[in-house]
C-alpha cells in the first residue's frame, strides 16, 4: 500500500511539474551580414528575441540561437549556410537580400524566415506576398514603394530641390530595384538623380570626390549591409560638407543623420519571431503570407538642421513622428 501511494505520488508530481529537460529546444541559425559589433543589428536582434520571450521562448531552455556573421562580406555566405545546414538547425533566419538567397540556393528543405526584405517578389525570394510558395518567408518594409513619398518629403523641405546625388550598393539586387523606383518617382517632380552606385569603399570615397566637384542639392542614401557599414563616413561626409540629406532608416538619423522616411525596422524584426513560431510549430513557409509595415515614421534631427544652417519648414516638422533636437 505504501509503495502504491509514493508511486502515485510521484506520477501526480511529474504531471504537475514536467520535467523541463524533456522540452525540445529549436536550434535557429542567425545569418547576418555585418561584424559582431555593429550598434545597429545588436538593437534589431534585441527586438527579435524580445519577441520570442513574449511567444515562450528562453534561450537554453526551449530555444537555441546560433549566430554567423558575414563581416560585411558577401563572400562569405555559402559557406555560413553551409555550416549552419551542417549544424543540423530547424530553421535559418537570414538578415538581408543576399543572404536570404544564398540560402535558398543551398537549401530547399530547411525554413528561411526574412525579417526585412525591401522586395521579395521582385528579388525572387518569394513567388508572391500571398503565396510565397517556397521554403522561405517573412516581413517587406516596402522600400521599393516607398520613393515616391521620400521624394514628396525632400522637394516638400527643400523646394528648389533640382539635382540628387543617390548612392547605393549596387551589387546587391534589392538595391537595383529600389534605384530603379528612385529614378522614376523623381522626373514627374522635375529633380535630376545623379546615380552613383558603388560597390566598395574605393568607389565611394570616388562617389564623395564627384560630389564635391557637382555639387547636388541634397544627397539619398538607400540603407543596406554596406551603406550601414559605411555610416559613420557617410554622416560625417554630409554634415562636412553641408548636404541635406534622406535616408531609409532612423538609425542613421538617430546617429548624425538629417531625416528619414520608412518603417521601423526594430519592429519588423521583433514581428518576424511571429513567423519563426509558427514554423517552428509546424506551418510551411510557402503557406505563411508575407507582411508588409502599416505604420511608417518620418524622423528629423533638428541638431543635424543647424549645424549644416538649414530650416526644416514648420510643416514638415509638425508631421515628424520623432524630431531630434
Amino acid at each position: 500500500m505504501i509503495r502504491r501511494i509514493i508511486a502515485s505520488s510521484a506520477i501526480v508530481l511529474l504531471l504537475a511539474f514536467p520535467c523541463r529537460a524533456a522540452e525540445r529546444v529549436a536550434h535557429v541559425g542567425i545569418l547576418l551580414p555585418s561584424a559582431p559589433d555593429s550598434a545597429a543589428y545588436r538593437v534589431y536582434l534585441e527586438a527579435f528575441r524580445e519577441g520570442l520571450r513574449e511567444l515562450g521562448y528562453v534561450e537554453g531552455r526551449n530555444i537555441a540561437l546560433e549566430y554567423r556573421w558575414a563581416e560585411n562580406r558577401e563572400d562569405q555566405y555559402p559557406a555560413l549556410v553551409a555550416e549552419l545546414i551542417g549544424d543540423k538547425v530547424d530553421l535559418i533566419y537570414a538578415v538581408s537580400t543576399p543572404a536570404t538567397l544564398v540560402a535558398m540556393q543551398a537549401t530547399k528543405k530547411i525554413p528561411i524566415v526574412f525579417p526585412n526584405s525591401s522586395d521579395p517578389v521582385n528579388t525572387g525570394l518569394v513567388a508572391s506576398l500571398a503565396r510565397p510558395g517556397g521554403n522561405a518567408t517573412g516581413l517587406s518594409s516596402m522600400a521599393s514603394d516607398l520613393w515616391p513619398k521620400r521624394m514628396e518629403i525632400l522637394k516638400e523641405t527643400f523646394p528648389k530641390l533640382a539635382r540628387l546625388a543617390m548612392i547605393w550598393n549596387s551589387s546587391n539586387p534589392a538595391m537595383k530595384l529600389r534605384a530603379k523606383e528612385t529614378l522614376a518617382a523623381a522626373a514627374p517632380m522635375g529633380v535630376v538623380v545623379q546615380d552613383r552606385g558603388v560597390r566598395d569603399l574605393d568607389g565611394l570615397e570616388m562617389v564623395f570626390a564627384m560630389m564635391i566637384k557637382d555639387r547636388p542639392d541634397a544627397l539619398l542614401t538607400m540603407v543596406d549591409p554596406f551603406t550601414r557599414a559605411h555610416l559613420k563616413r557617410i554622416l560625417d561626409f554630409a554634415t562636412e560638407h553641408r548636404f541635406p540629406a534622406m535616408y531609409e532608416d532612423r538609425s542613421f538619423v538617430e546617429a548624425g543623420g538629417l531625416m528619414s522616411y520608412g518603417p521601423s525596422i526594430a519592429e519588423l524584426f521583433r514581428r518576424s519571431a511571429v513567423f519563426v513560431d509558427r514554423i517552428l510549430k509546424g506551418a510551411k513557409p510557402a503557406d505563411l503570407p508575407v507582411e508588409q509595415p502599416t505604420k511608417f515614421e518620418l524622423v528629423i534631427n533638428l541638431k543635424t538642421a543647424k549645424q549644416i544652417g538649414l530650416t526644416i519648414p514648420p510643416n514638415v516638422l509638425a508631421r515628424a513622428d520623432r524630431v531630434i533636437k
